[in-house]
């Protein structure tokens, strides 16, 4: 989180709180597209989609440079968002098994 002037740390953990929640609250695709459209710039939400993209070209294995190719994310990215798939805190892993499970 950028150093933004907030009166303390609990404020901005607040904050971060009340976005979770508002994220769990939404109850289908269209609530969270309209969502994620309404809170992030373009160039925001097309940066997330990537890295999600990635994550799933990573969960199959594609090397580095494939996976550039297909998408246009940087090779330092898709590094990025291989060390968070395998040693973060476990939010891409719960995503994806959540989702092969349907």
């Amino acid at each position: 989180m950028k150093n933004h002037k907030r009166s303390s740390r609990s404020d901005a953990a607040r904050a971060q709180k009340r976005l979770f929640s508002a994220i769990l609250s939404l109850k289908n695709e269209r609530e969270c597209e309209e969502f994620f459209t309404d809170l992030c710039t373009p160039s925001e939400l097309e940066a997330i989609i990537d890295r999600w993209a990635v994550v799933g070209y990573l969960n199959e294995g594609l090397p580095y440079r494939k996976i550039h190719e297909l998408t246009g994310v940087s090779v330092t990215t898709i590094g990025r968002v291989a060390r968070f798939l395998t040693a973060g805190h476990g939010g891409y892993s719960t995503a994806l098994k959540r989702l092969s499970a349907r």
